[in-house]
């Protein structure tokens, strides 16, 4: 790789890294699974640079997020999971906001893992039900309809034990 397309990848690296962090975190909920998520992912998206930079290089990292979170999820599906997450000592003033982080992570996580996948990809990463279909690898109708049970899903999770409002 030349000079300027180590420059571009760099330039790549910095713009797209935060984004896929936090949607690799969102997929699975692990702050350290997800680090190396993204880094398999970059490097994967480095070893095709000149082929993917000229398209969309950040549609192809998130593609290749995915893939690589969908098998890891299926290389370790024996292992168990727990209703708790780590306790972490934020700052006072990021309590609540951690809170809520920490509720959508957990209610996030009690979904099945293809609803889990629609709903970050279209409402976090806001893409269109055929790009999430395309990212995925599954009809737009399997997108609409994992995405509108994942929905009801956090809805219901999310608002258990509020008082109801008139």
């Amino acid at each position: 790789m030349n000079k300027d397309q180590e420059e571009g990848f760099a330039d790549f690296v910095r713009a797209a890294s935060p984004r896929l962090l936090t949607s690799a975190w969102m997929l699975c909920g692990d702050p350290h699974v997800a680090e190396e998520l993204v880094q398999e992912s970059l490097a994967r998206v480095y070893v095709h640079w000149r082929r993917v930079r000229a398209d969309n290089p950040t549609a192809y990292a998130r593609r290749v997020l995915v893939n690589l979170h969908t098998d890891r999820w299926r290389t370790r599906r024996r292992e168990v999971l727990t209703d708790s997450v780590p306790n972490t000592d934020p700052s006072p003033g990021h309590q609540v906001a951690l809170r809520l982080d920490l509720d959508l992570a957990q209610a996030l996580q009690a979904l099945p893992r293809r609803e889990r996948e629609c709903v970050v990809l279209r409402h976090y990463l806001d893409l269109s039900e055929k790009d999430t279909a395309a990212t995925l690898g599954v009809s737009t109708g399997t997108v609409k309809s994992s995405t509108s049970r994942g929905l009801a899903a956090l809805r219901a999770a999310l608002t258990e034990g509020e008082p109801n409002h008139v």
